[in-house]
């Protein structure tokens, strides 16, 4: 039996989905998080799909702290984080790669898009999204997950990031 092939609390086997993963990983791209329960549990949705999880900072928690641990679980191992000190340091060593700018001021709905491998998938701050300039300098490349704003203001961050990245797997994995 595999590492993690049985659930801890049953003794109900799992069953691993046929997939083609991309050999270039998606990457997902969280510009100053403040809230540690959302980086974590992206942190296993990047570990659970080979994906790159890019932290731009300052990061609103220390990167030990024990509520982004817990939500991660035990699977730090298999995240491949990169930090970075801000969105310059992000770009210079990121410039290939299309990058979507995710906002609920997109005007380009996620759904139509051509995700490609190896594509960036950037999220803002839970309280105040993408920074102004930042979306200012992408007009192009702003999406949007549609909501009824007449009952919320948005999304949560980590259902957002699983909702876009497994739309940009689905389209790459039918490709």
């Amino acid at each position: 039996m595999k590492k993690n092939e049985q659930m801890r609390h049953s003794g109900r086997r799992r069953i691993e989905m046929d997939f083609q993963w991309p050999e270039t990983p998606m990457n997902i791209v969280l510009v100053e998080p403040s809230i540690p329960p959302n980086t974590g549990n992206i942190a296993r949705l990047c570990a659970a799909t080979g994906s790159v999880l890019h932290l731009v900072e300052p990061l609103g928690f220390d990167l030990s702290e024990r509520k982004l641990r817990r939500a991660g679980l035990d699977y730090w191992e298999s995240v491949d984080i990169r930090v970075y000190p801000d969105l310059g340091t992000f770009f210079s060593r990121n410039p290939a790669g299309e990058k979507y700018f995710f906002s609920t001021t997109g005007e380009r709905n996620f759904q139509q898009l051509e995700y490609r491998a190896g594509d960036y998938l950037v999220f803002g701050n839970e309280t105040l999204g993408l920074p102004d300039d930042l979306l200012a300098a992408h007009p192009g490349q702003l999406c949007n997950i549609p909501i009824r704003l007449d009952h919320v203001r948005s999304l949560n961050l980590s259902n957002c990031a699983a909702i876009v990245l497994y739309e940009a797997l689905r389209q790459i994995n039918r490709g």
